[in-house]
């Protein structure tokens, strides 16, 4: 059944499931026909010869008795032989049944204790089965003969006669119901599926582009949802690794262009000054270390995704974390005037990686100070909420496109399109934000407008502690 395809196992299936409906109609007529037909003949034969028994009990079997039990024969539906004794039942009643003689020693026992002897079996010379009894007449003085009352059967068809035409017409109907259904599933189940295999085909191939109608809410209309959503997934990864590839060649080409042009000049001693010369070895020196935080952003990025990165959690007095990173960027905010607020609780701490949470304010505070405007503002807000500690930075200046939104935190992805080197970095500063914050099991928004600016809110959890935990 494995190596077989669904639709044949399903015709398969379906034409065991029709066999087993014939084979138990057979044997429910059957049974039928052996447990209610045969079991009343059986019951009446038994009554019958009972009753005509019992009328002759202690008496003589004269010629008058014999005749009335005839004339009752004739009557019946039944055939009655009468005799003195079983030497003249074969002479009476000159067949085998079942190729046997009618009675044996075992028969003949059992009729002088006084039973009655059930005989059932084929009679050549009928043609057909018959069924009767052989029951004794008590006199006074013991038996004085015995009543054989049996009757030929009808065979099955005979007794199902009347009801064939109706079973064939039914049956006739129901097959015929039976296939317009078949028809209908066949088509409703398989063409969508057919529909799906080539489908699959086609994005196994990398083309991504088609979709699947969905017609129907069933199981194939999910299974044919879900599909669409796996296909329109891929190529969104597909759009994104060649974008990734784009932005990661470009990250490297450019310095490495810098560092090869400088290289090949200082080589060539084409330079016309010392200071000259100076400037490239600057220029090369800077391009490596772009290079080198590159490569580092990377593996940092790739180790954080993976969750191989062991945390060293701790407790952390986060104010003074935030502090201690605000004045990194001192001379930055210096020069270009940057106006810096402040609204911060001292008193909060939390569990986490010291070197981590640390990262999550130096690449948010960095990226404030390169997409503010000169003599703009930033706001800083720390504090807590519910059982959370609330980070929260803003500037004005750069806006982010809504449709962007929902993009930052990527790999390499950057609002300035032409990637001005002015603000340089990699493209990799918030997706590390993301990463670390989820590991914190904290949460990363980040909404933007002209009225209200660019706002990064960053929410984990609260260590409810007595006193603040020192860091180191």
């Amino acid at each position: 059944m494995k190596r077989l395809s669904l639709n044949k196992q399903i015709l398969i299936v379906l034409f065991s499931s029709i066999s087993f409906t014939i084979i138990f109609s057979f044997f429910f007529i059957h049974y039928l026909y052996s447990e209610l037909y045969l079991s009343s003949i059986e019951e009446s034969i038994i009554y019958e010869g009972k009753r005509t028994a019992s009328h002759y009990h202690y008496g003589e079997l004269s010629d008058e008795i014999i005749d009335k039990i005839q004339w009752y024969n004739i009557i019946s539906e039944y055939e009655i032989i009468v005799v003195d004794n079983l030497e003249d039942l074969s002479t009476h009643f000159p067949y085998k049944v079942n190729y046997e003689t009618l009675i044996d020693q075992e028969d003949q026992f059992d009729l002088e204790q006084g039973n009655y002897v059930m005989k059932e079996g084929f009679v050549e010379e009928f043609n057909r089965e018959i069924l009767g009894a052989i029951f004794p007449i008590k006199g006074e003085q013991g038996l004085i003969g015995f009543i054989y009352i049996y009757v030929p059967l009808t065979t099955i068809q005979d007794v199902f006669s009347g009801s064939i035409p109706i079973l064939l017409v039914v049956g006739l109907l129901f097959f015929l119901i039976l296939f317009w259904v078949v028809n209908r599933i066949w088509k409703s189940m398989f063409k969508p599926l057919k529909s799906l295999q080539e489908l699959a085909i086609e994005v196994s191939q990398g083309d991504y582009s088609n979709q699947l109608p969905i017609e129907r809410e069933d199981e194939i209309g999910q299974l044919t949802r879900a599909f669409n959503q796996m296909s329109l997934s891929l190529a969104q990864q597909e759009e994104r690794k060649r974008e990734f590839t784009s932005n990661i060649v470009h990250e490297l080409r450019t310095p490495l262009t810098y560092i090869g042009g400088y290289t090949e000049a200082l080589k060539q001693k084409t330079h016309t000054s010392t200071e000259e010369a100076t400037n490239y070895l600057t220029t090369i020196q800077k391009e490596t270390e772009r290079l080198n935080k590159l490569i580092n952003d990377l593996v940092d990025l790739d180790y954080l995704q993976e969750n191989l990165y062991s945390a060293n959690m701790q407790p952390i007095a986060i104010t003074q974390l935030l502090l201690d990173t605000l004045e990194f960027f001192e001379i930055h905010i210096r020069e270009k005037n940057i106006e810096l607020e402040l609204d911060v609780d001292e008193s909060l701490v939390i569990s986490g990686d010291i070197q981590r949470i640390h990262q999550v304010f130096y690449n948010t505070i960095d990226n404030a100070i390169k997409y503010s405007e000169p003599l703009g503002t930033i706001f800083i807000k720390l504090a807590k909420m519910n059982d959370t500690v609330e980070y929260m930075i803003k500037n004005h200046g750069v806006v982010i496109k809504q449709e962007d939104l929902s993009r930052i935190g990527e790999r390499f992805f950057r609002t300035d399109k032409a990637r001005n080197r002015i603000t340089g970095g990699t493209g990799l500063g918030l997706s590390i934000v993301k990463e670390i914050v989820r590991l914190h099991d904290g949460e990363f928004t980040i909404t933007s407008n002209s009225l209200m600016g660019t706002t990064v809110t960053i929410q984990l959890p609260y260590l409810d502690i007595e006193g603040v935990a020192s860091y180191s």
